[in-house]
């Protein structure tokens, strides 16, 4: 299996502690999630219905400014995992260094795999996908830098994973358009990744395929609720967009005391070059705080952003010299 982060078992087994104790800035989620609220017992008790999901599609189109066909499913993973069988095997290309995942699901599906480091490596491809904003290195693109490669790819598959907090990024407005597929992820900005939320945005034929492939009930009661709940709370996803703005700088001060430099990143996390990230990443752990290493860059560090004032003041006092 493909390294992520979130491991924290990992940091458990081989630090100690409890996972409650750890402040696990690893994975790039929102630690001050949406307040979810009360949820009725029903929506735990019974199936929901197409009613109940429908509503829910109406909320992402609100909140993505789009009137394209969505599905709603368990994650973004779970898109990811189908993307093979939108058609037969062919060229998969992708932007590179990215989620590892995108290559691991195509390359097991048989398909013809690499990895390219520049937009024009996508060319020619059956199947080209780009993380924007980019993981781990926050790399983007004007919008229409993207738009002009769908005549030259069969399907163009944008995982907009980390774009709530960016402004003026999503190709949403533009989904719905022939060989365009976009990627929603719910649990990252809403800080509710237990929750296993996302969206597919594309073509009526790209959207009814992944709607068969997932069945009928591919979300529960409970995240229709909540993620209607959440999507439409524009106030709370406003002042969270301003706040994640803030602590970026705010982190990205704190860590200067460690001569580490800013390779990139997004509003809900940071990439650093850290010479040696494996050290880096132990002296946080022998205070409990997880962070993501790797392997192929062994000096690259990526640090969430801590949530509550209990855990920057942990964080400070951690980076401190």
């Amino acid at each position: 299996m493909p390294e992520h982060g979130g491991n924290l078992d990992l940091a458990v087994h081989r630090f100690g502690g409890r996972a409650q104790d750890w402040i696990d800035l690893s994975t790039g989620m929102n630690r001050q999630p949406y307040p979810v609220g009360e949820v009725e017992p029903r929506s735990w008790s019974a199936l929901p219905s197409r009613s109940d999901i429908e509503s829910l599609h109406r909320a992402a189109r609100e909140n993505y400014a789009t009137k394209a066909p969505i599905v709603a499913l368990g994650g973004v993973q779970a898109a990811i995992q189908l993307l093979p069988s939108l058609s037969s095997r062919g060229r998969a290309r992708i932007l590179a260094p990215t989620y590892n995942e995108y290559a691991a699901v195509f390359s097991a599906a048989a398909w013809d795999v690499a990895e390219v480091f520049d937009l024009e490596g996508l060319q020619g491809a059956d199947i080209a996908v780009v993380v924007h904003p980019n993981n781990p290195d926050g790399r983007c693109f004007d919008p229409s830098e993207l738009l002009a490669l769908l005549p030259r790819v069969g399907r163009l598959v944008v995982d907009e994973s980390f774009a709530d907090a960016v402004s003026g990024l999503s190709l949403a407005p533009e989904a719905g358009r022939p060989g365009l597929l976009l990627l929603r992820s719910f649990g990252k900005f809403y800080g509710l990744a237990g929750l296993r939320l996302g969206f597919a945005l594309g073509s009526e034929a790209d959207v009814a395929a992944l709607a068969a492939m997932v069945g009928p009930w591919p979300i529960s009661g409970a995240a229709i609720v909540i993620g209607r709940r959440a999507l439409l709370d524009r106030d709370w996803a406003n002042a969270t967009s301003t706040r994640l703005a803030r602590d970026c700088l705010r982190l990205d001060a704190e860590v200067q005391s460690q001569g580490w430099t800013l390779v990139g990143g997004t509003p809900l996390f940071r990439l650093y070059e850290t010479g040696e990230a494996r050290a880096a990443q132990q002296k946080l752990a022998r205070h409990q705080i997880w962070s993501r290493i790797f392997g192929k860059r062994p000096g690259w560090l990526r640090l969430g952003l801590p949530g509550d004032e209990t855990e920057w003041a942990r964080f400070s006092a951690t980076i401190s010299p």
